[in-house]
């Protein structure tokens, strides 16, 4: 686990450089397609993409407004509303995670590309979310699963690091330092007390932690094994949720008045349905 931190630039930028190197580019083009089958059917008039543009999570989406909102660059004038980093796709927003310019219930799909991961406070990220998607809107999640191959040797490289050997190949990091990683077991827990619902799970990149192109295409076979044999243990998951409102039941006015209905009258009750005037006559069977 990394120390605390503030949402800043410089935590996205280191893992932009990752995301560079061999393992990173094989973690994006899985994210990549993930995203395009997971927003390509997703309809309504505005969706978000929050943080990450090294990844373009709405490219498959139709909805007619579609904006990337990142953390404040370097070099922002504040002036124009269109920012390109590093020659990407154009920016169309400069924002904090936690504070969305967005009014509530205005956005019908927004996606978060290792965006929780990078936050100081994760959970009041996911409020943000909650109050500005509408009734029945999705947010699509990834990040990086701690109880994969990768997370594993990551821990190990924080631990020799503690004992004094961060400079062996023991200490030696996999993932960036900046952030947090948080499980997709605690993810889940934190959607449903913000009334999300999980629609789908599921985890991807099981080849394990290798620097070089040359050895994840000789681990190429590991990824269908993985994703039969151990599909929880994937460095990567990939979560949709939708936004679930509670509604109630109008049960009608309490001062209307009832129709009254005649009560039943008991069988020993009732008055006989012989004539008084015909005699009574008794049957002699002898």
């Amino acid at each position: 686990m990394a120390p605390q931190h503030e949402d800043t630039p410089e935590l996205g930028q280191e893992l932009a450089a990752w995301l560079a190197t061999p393992p990173g580019r094989y973690l994006l083009d899985w994210e990549q397609r993930q995203f395009d089958a997971a927003v390509a059917d997703r309809f309504g008039f505005n969706a978000l993409q929050l943080g990450l543009p090294e990844i373009d999570a709405l490219r498959a989406n139709r909805m007619p407004h579609r904006w990337l909102a990142v953390p404040e660059v370097a070099g922002w004038d504040g002036v124009s509303p269109i920012q390109r980093i590093d020659g990407l796709r154009p920016v169309s927003l400069v924002t904090h995670a936690a504070a969305l310019p967005f009014p509530e219930k205005s956005l019908d799909l927004v996606v978060l590309p290792h965006t929780l991961e990078l936050s100081a406070d994760p959970h009041a990220v996911l409020r943000e979310v909650e109050r500005v998607l509408v009734p029945e809107g999705r947010v699509v999640i990834c990040g990086l699963n701690p109880a994969s191959l990768w997370g594993l040797r990551q821990y190990r490289a924080h631990a020799f690091t503690r004992l004094g050997l961060g400079k062996t190949w023991l200490g030696r990091r996999f993932l960036p330092e900046a952030g947090e990683f948080i499980g997709h077991w605690r993810l889940k827990d934190w959607l449903r007390l913000l009334s999300f619902e999980v629609e789908s799970c599921r985890m991807g990149c099981y080849r394990p932690a290798v620097q070089t192109d040359k050895w994840l295409q000789r681990y190429r076979w590991i990824d269908a094994v993985g994703a039969k044999s151990w599909p929880f243990l994937g460095a990567v998951y990939f979560m949709v949720a939708v936004k679930r409102v509670r509604g109630l039941h109008l049960l009608g006015p309490a001062w209307k008045p009832r129709r009254s209905v005649a009560a039943p009258v008991a069988v020993a009750q009732r008055p006989s349905m012989r004539r008084p005037s015909q005699p009574v006559t008794h049957r002699n069977d002898s």
